[in-house]
């Protein structure tokens, strides 16, 4: 398998990234959106593990405003009194990621990975957790034409009450789409999930919502406090599931 650091062009400069490629192929595309915390051994350890599995996978730094990672002192995500003050300091990076900013640099990434050696042409799969699983939703609903299923893995504000809730564009999604939300995130509420799946069935969306008992914000990383080893295994499960229903 390939594994490599590219630098990938991005709409308002360029993105350090993690690229996997199983040998042969071509295989089909997955775009593997981090959480805030961005690219570290654990997003690397995650995309190995789908490219193991017969995927080519592209992990982007999406706050490469920022800076190159690490944005953060990455030993403070194993401390739940260190992880607010992390928040604290990438919040304003994730503020200004709006809607537009994150679909230009979408289609960025979306240029450059298929002009990669070993990579499937046509639409490609967005997996993508915390604020990468929200990117996720937007960019499906922004290249409807582009990218064939998404997987969201606790993400946040996908159904407010602003002018450009991803909720309110889920109309032009022609694809697939998965919701694993956690029972304990602040960032979604119940009444928000309604709110989402009233959308996604007033559309039509191919969609499943699911909601993990006993996990909170960020359960699928092993790497930080908020780890569930439940969520973590079910999330595989499903997200191995809607990457093989689109193959």
């Amino acid at each position: 398998m390939r594994k490599e650091k590219p630098d990938v062009p991005a709409a308002d400069g360029t993105a350090d990234a993690y690229l996997a490629v199983p040998d042969g192929g071509p295989h089909p595309g997955v775009l593997l959106f981090p959480d805030a915390f961005g690219l570290r051994p654990r997003i690397e350890e995650m995309a190995d593990r789908i490219a193991e599995a017969g995927y080519a996978v592209l992990a982007p730094n999406l706050l490469y405003r920022g800076g190159r990672t690490p944005l953060v002192d990455f030993a403070a995500l194993e401390d739940p009194e260190r992880r607010g003050e992390v928040f604290g300091k990438l919040m304003p990076l994730i503020e200004a990621l709006d809607t537009e900013a994150i679909a230009r640099d979408a289609e960025k990434y979306l240029d450059w990975f298929a002009a990669q050696d070993g990579v499937a042409p046509g639409p490609v799969v967005i997996t993508g957790y915390c604020m990468g699983g929200t990117n996720a939703l937007r960019v499906i609903e922004a290249f409807p034409d582009r990218v064939k299923a998404i997987a969201s893995f606790h993400g946040g504000r996908l159904a407010t009450d602003q002018p450009d809730s991803p909720h309110l564009r889920v109309g032009s999604i022609t694809g697939e789409v998965y919701f694993g939300h956690a029972d304990q995130d602040p960032s979604i509420t119940a009444e928000q999930i309604k709110t989402l799946e009233h959308a996604l069935d007033e559309a039509g969306v191919t969609y499943r919502s699911e909601v993990y008992e006993g996990a909170s914000h960020g359960f699928t990383m092993s790497d930080t406090a908020a780890y569930h080893a439940e969520g973590e295994k079910r999330h595989w499960e499903n997200l191995f599931a809607l990457l093989e229903r689109v193959r």
